[in-house]
């Protein structure tokens, strides 16, 4: 792998890269073939100028000369327009590739494991899916083609060299060598520099995206300037990378420029001095190898140009299929439909690590019957969360097993599932868009009128209307146009519509104000009415009238039973629990 990076080209990346055009091979003929077009309409009008000169102007001959003209005006037209139809359509190409490699890449990543996320940067993520995108729509657009149309015109524009005058063409190709060397030591280093770019643009996003995002913590502890410095040192790095590629592109470039330059003065030089002595040349011929030689040089200077873009692509798609090649799915190999669970789930021996070494699941086992209402209590990292992960695989466990109506969930497809499995989580997600969206999440299923009315069943639908354009307000950026209460209730909403089989609370009632809070009981009494659900919490009051209570310690179940019978063990880990939370309260 180590030694694929230091090719200047990876054959093997653009194949695979290539195998996206295919739906598209139509377009890619007919800007294939305007390539062509290009590099001979290339060479037609140094040709006719070369005739009008020989033919009409040295033999001061009015017959002919402007049909020469009329012709190259046409020609240049032509041009023109095969020009317009190659830029229009490599775009084209290039933009609609990428959209499918990014549906693809976006697809890959709605099935990855909570594990890829835990160990991901968010901002790196972003790179791959919009900033490397567009590197990689540069490869058709602005390096492919481009680079094969220059390489065509260079041939086509050599052979009529040649065909015209070998002896001039020979001080021509003499300086090619030195251009070809530059160009080729040119690529080596700007492959390396480009990389380097990409990889601080990486560190960039990510650093701005989680300061953004956590800006609140860096100004409650006021540091401002340690990342202000932290950013400095960042973008300096980021800077020092492109100004590789400056200082690479401000050699090269002069390099081609004045090597053409000197070539056109040989030619001019020894052309002239000879044109008369021995007909090395004519006067046309001349004229038309000043038109000729920008024609060789410049598209040389450009296909290292173009391979810039072609680089930076490559490296962008290097990237990109490094995602896309990551295996962290869940195994997705069931085939039951779980249309309606009753609810009876079981944990048979369930052993789970998050890092190899690190058990945080010691071989539990428990039962909830269909219907019945379970709490699991237990002091933080004792393994309550852990479980929800596993419920819904997001996780896999190491042994064991978990069952809902005595099938085991693997055995049942992962979407199925899931649907019948709503989450209440403590630290609620909303996106930026409207209320009615973020509770339906643009389910077509789910009608407005039907929000509105389980809204009043669970009664939040007064706090809703209250709000500006009710279910059509805006929540803005993670909801920060709501408290943490008034997010608690949309999430409790969200769930409740969905009507599921088995409803989980995830400390669903801990950081909200009193009032939300009895909203947020009287909604609980109501989604777990009649439906099988799992309720974590810290505050035992919300708990008291569950069927069951789970205690968990240290990623094992410690006791069992409900509230009154859990209060009478002695130097019980819940009655100790309970006598800290409440005991105090009531000497307050």
């Amino acid at each position: 792998m180590g030694k694929t990076k230091e090719n200047i080209f990876d054959v093997r990346l653009f194949v695979r890269l290539f195998k996206f055009m295919k739906p598209y091979k139509m377009v890619f003929s007919f800007v294939f073939i305007a390539v062509i077009f290009i590099a001979v309409l290339g060479v037609a009008t140094p040709s006719l100028l070369q005739q009008a000169i020989d033919e009409n102007l040295t033999t001061k001959t009015k017959e002919g000369f402007l049909f020469y003209i009329l012709l190259m005006i046409g020609l240049l037209v032509l041009e023109f327009a095969v020009q317009l139809f190659f830029i229009f359509y490599s775009g084209w190409l290039g933009q609609t590739v990428v959209k499918d490699i990014r549906v693809k890449l976006f697809n890959h990543l709605l099935r990855f494991k909570m594990k890829y996320y835990d160990n991901s940067s968010v901002g790196v993520l972003i790179t791959r899916a919009v900033t490397d995108m567009e590197r990689i729509a540069d490869v058709f657009s602005e390096g492919l083609f481009m680079i094969f149309r220059d390489l065509l015109t260079m041939v086509v524009v050599s052979g009529f060299m040649i065909y015209m005058s070998w002896q001039l063409s020979i001080i021509v190709f003499l300086m090619l060598p030195l251009v070809l060397y530059a160009t080729l030591v040119f690529q080596k280093y700007m492959k390396k520099a480009f990389e380097e770019v990409r990889t601080e643009v990486s560190n960039l996003n990510s650093f701005v995206q989680e300061r953004i995002t956590g800006m609140k913590i860096l100004q409650l502890f006021a540091r401002e300037t340690i990342e202000y410095d932290k950013f400095k040192a960042i973008n300096q790095r980021h800077k020092k990378g492109w100004l590789k590629t400056i200082w690479y592109n401000s050699i090269f470039f002069p390099i081609a420029e004045l090597s053409s330059s000197i070539t056109i003065g040989l030619v001019v030089w020894y052309g002239g001095l000879h044109a008369v002595v021995d007909s090395v040349a004519t006067q046309g011929v001349l004229f038309a190898f000043v038109m000729f030689i920008p024609k060789l040089f410049r598209p040389l200077r450009q296909i290292a140009d173009k391979f810039n873009a072609l680089q930076m692509g490559m490296v962008a798609a290097n990237r990109v299929f490094r995602v896309l090649d990551t295996t962290s799915q869940i195994d997705d190999t069931g085939t039951l439909l779980a249309n309606d669970f009753k609810g009876a789930i079981t944990f048979d021996k369930v052993y789970f690590n998050y890092v190899e070494d690190e058990t945080v699941l010691k071989g539990i086992s428990f039962q909830v019957n269909a219907g019945e209402t379970v709490a699991i209590v237990g002091s933080t990292g004792a393994g309550k969360s852990t479980i929800i992960n596993l419920l819904n695989r997001f996780y896999e466990i190491q042994s064991g097993s978990i069952t809902i109506d005595g099938v085991d969930i693997k055995d049942v497809t992962l979407s199925s599932l899931r649907t019948q499995i709503a989450v209440v989580l403590q630290d609620v997600f909303l996106f930026a868009d409207t209320i009615l969206n973020n509770i339906t999440l643009n389910n077509p299923d789910i009608t407005e009128n039907e929000v509105v009315q389980a809204a009043k069943d669970i009664g939040i639908h007064d706090f809703i209307a209250s709000l500006p354009n009710g279910y059509h307000y805006n929540v803005k950026e993670r909801g920060i146009m709501l408290s943490s209460g008034q997010r608690q209730l949309i999430s409790f909403l969200r769930a409740y519509v969905t009507n599921p089989s088995i409803l989980v609370l995830d400390e669903a009632t801990s950081s909200v104000d009193s009032y939300s809070e009895q909203l947020i009981q009287n909604a609980t009494y109501k989604i777990t009415k009649g439906r099988t659900s799992i309720v974590i919490a810290h505050r035992l009051a919300t708990i008291k009238k569950a069927d069951k209570i789970i205690v968990m310690d240290s990623g094992e179940i410690v006791e069992q039973g409900t509230h009154s019978e859990l209060l009478k063990i002695e130097n019980g880990y819940y009655r100790n629990l309970y006598e800290v939370q409440f005991l105090k309260d009531e000497v307050a």
